[in-house]
């Protein structure tokens, strides 16, 4: 095996965790690359509910699936509010947080109350042995302060409920992004 980027990376742990047939989530839709990623995964069974601020993300994530459509909502709603779509149990959640790239206007973020918000309702919907794989991005105008509630919020998870990872390529200069990855080890009920 040789190492992998950050994004490969998080595509990679989600496919080992998620099984065709399953839900996903899908965050921060983007440009569509991870929510294709997980269409293509899941199967024609399976659900992808792709999440973003953005109409014209949804739309270039829309224009990326082509046949994969069918197997996607996408919502043009913040994450935070993914209980409001999202009613059974998923397999896995994919985030990058940051700016919309290629975007006319850098300065629509994620923001740390949305994603922590966010993060919790998908924890707490995961199955058990599901990941949720967070791509940090913060080399923009308030990506620290979101970085910094991030690893606030993962750290205090209970290590006999949640496996907590972090990968980052160290020698990449101008604020590489680094992965933050999240298996849930136990079903918080116990």
């Amino acid at each position: 095996m040789k190492l992998l980027r950050v994004l490969p990376m998080a595509q990679r742990l989600l496919a080992e965790s998620v099984n065709p047939g399953e839900i996903v989530v899908d965050a921060t839709a983007g440009n569509g690359n991870d929510t294709q990623f997980l269409a293509g995964h899941i199967g024609e069974h399976g659900h992808v509910y792709a999440f973003d601020i953005q109409q014209a993300a949804l739309d270039s994530t829309a224009k990326r699936l082509g046949e994969l459509n069918s197997r996607v909502s996408l919502i043009l709603d913040s994450h935070e509010n993914v209980d409001q779509y999202v009613a059974d149990e998923i397999s896995g959640a994919i985030f990058n947080l940051g700016y919309l790239p290629h975007s006319e206007d850098l300065s629509i973020v994620t923001k740390p109350d949305s994603t922590i918000k966010a993060l919790h309702k998908i924890l707490n919907m995961l199955k058990v042995g599901g990941i949720i794989s967070i791509a940090v991005y913060d080399g923009h105008e308030g990506g620290s302060d979101e970085r910094d509630a991030l690893l606030n919020y993962v750290q205090s998870l209970h290590q006999a409920d949640f496996q907590v990872i972090k990968y980052e390529q160290l020698n990449r200069l101008n604020n590489p992004p680094f992965l933050v990855a999240i298996e849930k080890m136990r079903s918080l009920s116990q």
